[in-house]
């Protein structure tokens, strides 16, 4: 099988996929071939030790923060390359993580080429030591899905109540949930402190009682808005919640919905509230009236730096005279000043997987903009990784569970039920790709 000129890999399918294949097909329209692999998909050996004319030319990265990520995203895929474009999907950061060494790059990924969605994030990694060339601004792909141009990519207000139970006659209200750490316990929060080296202990403590109180406003706010239909797009931490779950029992117009996409429902709300969730910039892009609930000060370290000198609403009656405000048609302003998100996300007219594909275009057809693998990088294949990747995937294949299979030695079951699990989360069937590429390729210009 020839290699394609692009491979691109993804780590988070709801993150990542969706634009990923944006870009593919954009790829593919320009007349180039394009893959998409998961990070945990087996290794092919004729792409590693094989000749280079017989290998991908352009790695497209997830992440590429420092020199075993190199080694592990792109050597261990593809072999030498110094062609590597990281799509670089974490960049809404807290101050304390945009001054911290990790976020900025170290080694060798300094000489990878890393996107930027804006200006400001361009402006920091410079800062940081990276070169302008390397730093390119892009604009961020997955906004483009909420641009004029994919009017019609999703379903309307109408069809996505109907869908889930709700009456699309009444006003929709979206809560987007950041309470990852509210449903752990003690014992939970102290082992996670203790695997990242950071103690959050305070910040799961703010968790909790933000949303004990955030619940406290909608109980009594939607008592008194029986028109008003309230859905709680929950954090992926929050799957046991008694706290929802009381609430939704108590309340018929108080919904814990997970199924469909944030955009989704961002672009079928009348107006949206939310924490400390990136997803604001979501919903900036997409015109909606948003609203920042703090019933309490959120630690500065832990907070996104966009959120920096925003609006806030601090108690429940500012809280429902907001709502009231909105729905008489007059919201309040945006919580977060428009020179703050564009200095994040660039305003260009161009859609950004156009951009992207520029980009990608100009790295494929042009020598190297530098050598990430080059002095100072010591190149390593894991070949237990290959083994276990190989393994697990034909357990995969078979739907045997690691656990079962190695059930007698409890650390190897331990570890490739692990392993299994990843690969289970990040599967998606080629039916389910087929009507992926079928919804999005109409809107390729």
């Amino acid at each position: 099988m020839k290699a394609p000129d692009f491979l691109i890999l993804y780590e988070h399918t709801v993150r990542e996929y969706e634009s990923d294949l944006l870009l593919k097909l954009e790829l593919e329209r320009r007349g180039y071939t394009a893959e998409i692999r998961q990070l945990l998909d087996p290794k092919r050996l004729a792409w590693v030790f094989g000749p280079a004319a017989k290998r991908p030319k352009v790695l497209v990265a997830s992440c590429m923060y420092d020199d075993a990520a190199l080694n592990s995203h792109v050597y261990n895929n593809v072999g030498r390359c110094d062609k590597v474009v990281n799509l670089h999907w974490e960049q809404m950061l807290s101050d304390t993580q945009e001054e911290g060494d990790w976020f900025n790059m170290n080694g060798s990924a300094k000489r990878c080429v890393q996107t930027c969605w804006g200006q400001a994030t361009a402006r920091r990694l410079q800062a940081h030591g990276m070169e302008p060339k390397n730093t390119p601004v892009t604009g961020a792909v997955m906004m483009d899905f909420l641009r004029p141009e994919f009017a019609g990519y999703f379903k309307d207000k109408a069809a996505l109540c109907r869908e889930h139970g709700l009456d699309p006659q009444k006003r929709l209200h979206l809560y987007i949930s950041s309470f990852g750490y509210a449903s752990m316990n003690d014992d939970e929060v102290a082992e996670l402190s203790k695997m990242a080296g950071t103690d959050f202990t305070g910040f799961a403590r703010t968790n909790r009682e933000s949303m004990q109180k955030t619940l406290q406003w909608f109980d009594e706010y939607l008592a008194a808005h029986p028109e008003v239909e309230l859905v709680y797009r929950r954090h992926p931490s929050e799957w046991n919640s008694p706290a929802l779950q009381a609430l939704a029992a108590k309340r018929p117009n108080f919904h814990v919905i997970f199924a469909d996409s944030v955009k989704q429902w961002i672009l079928a709300a009348d107006d949206i509230s939310i924490w400390m969730s990136t997803a604001i910039a979501e919903v900036y892009m997409a015109g909606k009236t948003c609203f920042i609930l703090r019933p309490q000060p959120i630690e500065h370290e832990y907070d996104p730096v966009i959120y920096k000198n925003a609006a806030y609403i601090t108690d429940y009656a500012a809280f429902a005279a907001a709502l009231g405000r909105a729905a008489a048609g007059s919201p309040p302003p945006f919580p977060i000043e428009r020179a703050v998100l564009d200095g994040y996300f660039d305003p260009d007219p161009r859609p950004a997987y156009q951009r992207m594909a520029d980009l990608l275009e100009e790295v494929y057809k042009n020598p190297p903009r530098d050598t990430p693998m080059g002095p100072g990088f010591t190149p390593h294949f894991n070949l237990l990784k290959y083994l276990a990747l190989a393994g697990v995937h034909w357990l995969y294949r078979h739907k045997w569970e690691p656990k079962r299979v190695f059930a007698l030695c409890p650390p190897l079951a331990s570890f490739a039920q692990r392993i299994y699990g990843y690969v289970d989360k990040a599967h998606l069937e080629p039916d389910e790709i087929a009507r992926m590429e079928a919804r999005i390729r109409p809107f390729i210009q």
